[in-house]
């Protein structure tokens, strides 16, 4: 262990590892955005990043050193002997493009990785969080290429027509010079199969499911949070009960409920099932939340005349907007994605929830662009809403796990 915290040792070592992952990230990156052959050579990978990595130790980490190594690993990447080897038939911009991605991204990307690592004897802190840096850097990339590479192949799908995908399905690259035909999948979309009217049902059903749950929610959350009744705690402990009954088991009494009473195919039948299974979820929020604030404020509100309901109004509510519009966005994206519930009880199109649309794409009939670019529409407007309150969503899923 005494060797293995020596400079000249851990440099080296977390060098050759680091190659190997961003020779393998740059391989796949430059092969799914050109279309061309990449692929790493993991023994190259591991010599080259071994010398840089004890060159970065010997010399510092300065920006003339960072210089240096990213220039030598570019040339060696475009001369062949280098980690990243190329096709035969790949284009010069490719080729540079890819040498100078590997050289620049592992200088820059190795630098914080061995900050406080000396070429002698490394204190035991700085050991552990040099590895601690590697490992979470081998993290961010490996969950980051899970979420991006699917949604990459989805929108670079849409982009093509039916003969680019039959030439060659692999090729992930995009043309450019064709300028708006490129969107031309989204256009037929919604002139020929009627996607504006799936994403104004699917809208319009979400936000009433938003707007019932709270309802429901609200004055349910705030009596297990604030009031004391015979079997508040079994209640309060029981909420997520029915998340532990599979909804395909309820798919078939539903199906035939619904189909009896005449409420299938229709609005109000998909406005009903929803807030079912978003409300359980509301509530153990909401609950949770309300525990957390002070009852003394409450209490002042009673003494001075307002009623219970008023003080939820004017006390409570305006004190938990941040659990609200958490609860509300979550519920959102729930119905906005729902998917088994919409196939099984919507038959008419003109009432097709965005999801039940995006299903009637799935067919051999239909080009395979077109069922990308509806994939694309239903998931970068829940993604938008997310990352812009996301904040808030956080704030709500830490408040729903307070204990009172």
């Amino acid at each position: 262990m005494t060797m293995i915290r020596r400079g000249y040792v851990t440099g080296p070592v977390l060098g050759a590892l680091w190659m190997i992952v961003l020779t393998v990230t740059v391989s796949i990156a430059m092969s799914f955005a050109t279309g061309e052959a990449f692929r790493p050579d993991i023994l190259m990978s591991l010599l080259w990043g071994a010398v840089a990595g004890g060159a970065m130790v010997a010399f510092g980490c300065s920006w003339l050193v960072q210089a240096a190594i990213s220039i030598v690993l570019a040339v060696l990447a475009s001369s062949g002997i280098g980690p990243l080897l190329t096709g035969t038939g790949n284009t010069m911009f490719a080729w540079a493009s890819g040498a100078a991605l590997l050289g620049i991204g592992f200088a820059v990307s190795l630098t914080p990785i061995l900050e406080g690592i000396i070429p002698g004897a490394v204190d035991r802190h700085d050991f552990e969080g040099g590895v601690i840096r590697f490992l979470t850097g081998i993290g961010y990339i490996f969950f980051t290429a899970i979420v991006l590479i699917p949604f990459y192949v989805m929108v670079m799908t849409s982009l093509k027509n039916q003969s680019e995908l039959i030439q060659n399905p692999l090729d992930f690259s995009i043309d450019v010079s064709k300028g708006v035909e490129l969107f031309r999948s989204y256009d037929e979309l919604f002139t020929q199969f009627n996607f504006g009217t799936y994403l104004f049902n699917s809208f319009a059903i979400s936000a009433l499911t938003v707007f019932i749950t709270l309802v429901f929610a609200i004055p349910g959350a705030y009596a297990v949070a604030r009031l004391r009744f015979r079997g508040q705690a079994a209640f309060s402990r029981s909420i997520l009960l029915i998340y532990m009954v599979p909804m395909i088991v309820l798919a078939l009494p539903i199906y035939i409920a619904f189909s009896m009473t005449g409420l299938r195919n229709s609005f109000v039948g998909i406005v009903m099932i929803y807030p079912v299974t978003t409300i359980p979820v509301a509530l153990y929020m909401l609950q949770g939340y309300f525990r957390g604030l002070p009852a003394e404020v409450e209490e002042a509100g009673l003494m001075d005349g307002l009623s219970r309901l008023a003080v939820i109004w004017k006390i409570t509510l305006p004190l938990s907007l941040p659990a609200l519009a958490s609860v509300s966005l979550y519920v959102f994206m729930i119905a906005w994605n729902e998917f088994l519930l919409a196939f099984m009880l919507l038959d008419d199109p003109t009432k097709f929830t965005l999801t039940r649309g995006i299903a009637s794409l799935n067919s051999s009939e239909v080009p395979r662009q077109h069922l990308m670019a509806g994939s694309v529409i239903a998931t970068v407007p829940i993604m938008v809403l997310f990352l812009g309150l996301e904040k808030f969503m956080t704030k709500g899923l830490t408040a729903g796990s307070v204990k009172g």
